[in-house]
């Protein structure tokens, strides 16, 4: 895995970052995302400064981020609880098939 340098170009300014080839599309990926948000905030007009900006996106992105892994813990809890009862349906059901095959 060598590392090679990428240029990203957000919110007007480049910034050049160590990357391993292997990683350089997903990089580009992100950084055409945060830029997408940022330049939303800063469209909106009630936030000023490039900092500001850049911790507003941050956080919005933040949120997205832990709202949707709540959703998928939540998704995860709920496929767990389905498949405990689908197992003691047919646990149910295979004791209650050994019962008549012994009768």
């Amino acid at each position: 895995m060598t590392s090679n340098t990428v240029t990203v170009h957000i919110l007007d300014k480049d910034y050049c970052i160590a990357c391993p080839a292997d990683e350089r599309a997903n990089l580009e990926s992100a950084a055409r995302y945060l830029d997408g948000k940022m330049r939303e905030i800063r469209s909106g007009g009630k936030v000023i400064g490039a900092d500001r900006v850049a911790v507003m996106a941050a956080l919005n992105i933040t949120h997205d981020l832990l709202h949707k892994q709540q959703r998928l813990d939540q998704d995860v809890s709920s496929t767990r609880a389905h498949v405990r009862d689908l197992l003691e349906r047919v646990d149910g059901a295979l004791a209650t098939d050994q019962d008549s095959s012994h009768s």
